[in-house]
């Protein structure tokens, strides 16, 4: 359940794709999931991840590139800092965070970001992972049987 939203929330309406991807990934995924980001940011889908693993910040290096719309889902609440640091790209309605979190959470640890990362399962149309780690919490919290999920 989403407790705060900032920016356009129209964008819940689109069709999404979760991306996420553990920590440690493999050499020879990097430049898929470079590539995979291009490709989505020149087809104008709509992408939500946490972005905090370094592929994920990657991933929306090249996304902010593009024009495209951008759920960024956060496992705390919130902060001021981040809103004015995508300032220009929320004022043109093409970005909205979201956060299972009130805004007095300010920091992050595994079961929050577990939360945020069930949230934006919740929320996803399409599943893209990038890396799951084996027998990581990402690994965990993929279901086998979803049709949704696509591994790089």
């Amino acid at each position: 359940m989403i407790k705060e939203a900032f920016g356009n929330q129209d964008l819940l309406k689109l069709h999404k794709t979760a991306f996420l991807c553990s920590r440690k990934v493999p050499a020879g995924i990097i430049l898929k999931c470079y590539d995979w980001a291009i490709a989505e940011r020149e087809a104008g889908n709509c992408v939500i991840s946490g972005f905090h693993s370094t592929i994920e910040k990657d991933v929306f290096h090249y996304l902010l590139k593009g024009t495209q719309p951008i759920i960024i889902a956060l496992h705390r609440g919130i902060g001021p800092e981040i809103t004015k640091t995508l300032a220009t790209e929320i004022g043109a309605g093409r970005i909205l965070i979201i956060s299972p979190f009130e805004r007095k959470k300010t920091r992050g640890d595994r079961h929050a970001a577990a939360m945020r990362n069930h949230l934006m399962l919740d929320l996803a149309d399409k599943i893209v992972i990038g890396h799951a780690a084996p027998n990581g919490e990402l690994e965990k919290l993929l279901t086998k049987n979803d049709n949704r999920v696509r591994f790089m």
